[in-house]
């Protein structure tokens, strides 16, 4: 595996006309991460990870300085996974001034994760975006687990990049947890009660597709995860799979969740 610092100089030794897939991550790494280079190593001829924390995504300053950090863990497993190239670039060459770090959000998509957030998604659009503007890239992997991060990096990317976007299943652990770096943040405990909320809405999910008119189930199922300790629902939504609108039959909804356990912000969809 070749470690680039730098993006010019990734640039200069990679031949980008070979079939490279992409993975930005922000280091952490996880079961998660490894099914999608694993899906890249499977569909291209050469993959390229990237470990990067975003710093214009995080829209509270202790939530940046909480995050997960084990460089010499993630390079460890990417050497095992025999990825060919590692980006680790500096702050200073992925923006260079503040206009870069915010890419405008549309009204309609202020929703969920946009609306409690503000400015989380906006980050998220920029630093994709100087990714692609400066590496010259055909195809990036991006999981499912951030769906709504998904939805809204595809529709970007369709309307300005002639870039393929490769979809990833969530990975859960045995607990039916969707795993995340910020679960290292979690007690034994504390991930238990994560697990009796995923198989809760994982339940409600089944019945779902049997039948749409349970969907009234998820006031009292709301009232169950926020009387556990330490445990503060976000939101609970119910919402169409395929435009994020409220209009969903039961073919093509999915069910999105964002709560506290503890200080820790988590967040699923079923």
């Amino acid at each position: 595996m070749i470690i680039f610092k730098s993006i010019n100089k990734l640039n200069k030794e990679v031949n980008f006309k070979a079939s490279i897939g992409f993975v930005p991550t922000m280091g952490s790494l996880h079961k998660g991460h490894i099914s999608l280079i694993k899906s890249s190593k499977k569909n291209c001829e050469k993959t390229l990870v990237s470990i990067f924390i975003n710093p214009s995504q995080f829209n509270k300053k202790s939530d940046l300085q909480n995050y997960p950090r084990n460089l010499g863990k993630d390079v460890k497993i990417l050497k095992k996974l025999k990825v060919d190239y590692l980006l680790i670039p500096r702050i200073k060459e992925i923006y260079k001034n503040n206009k870069e770090k915010k890419i405008k959000l549309s009204k309609k998509d202020k929703i969920m994760c946009a609306l409690y957030r503000p400015g989380h998604f906006e980050g998220v659009l920029a630093v994709i975006n100087q990714f692609l503007k400066k590496i010259k890239l055909k195809i990036i992997f991006l999981g499912e687990k951030d769906y709504q991060q998904l939805f809204l990096i595809k529709k970007f990317i369709n309307k300005n990049f002639n870039i393929k976007v490769f979809a990833c299943k969530t990975v859960r652990d045995k607990n039916k947890v969707a795993l995340s770096s910020r679960n290292n943040l979690l007690k034994i405990n504390d991930l238990k009660k994560s697990s009796y909320i995923a198989n809760l809405l994982l339940n409600l999910r089944h019945k779902l597709k049997n039948n749409i008119s349970f969907k009234y189930k998820i006031e009292s199922i709301a009232k169950k995860i926020n009387i556990i300790k330490n445990i503060k629902i976000e939101y609970l939504e119910i919402r169409n799979k395929k435009n994020l609108s409220k209009k969903y039959n039961k073919n093509n909804f999915k069910i999105f969740l964002a709560y506290y356990n503890k200080n820790i912000r988590l967040i699923d969809n079923y």
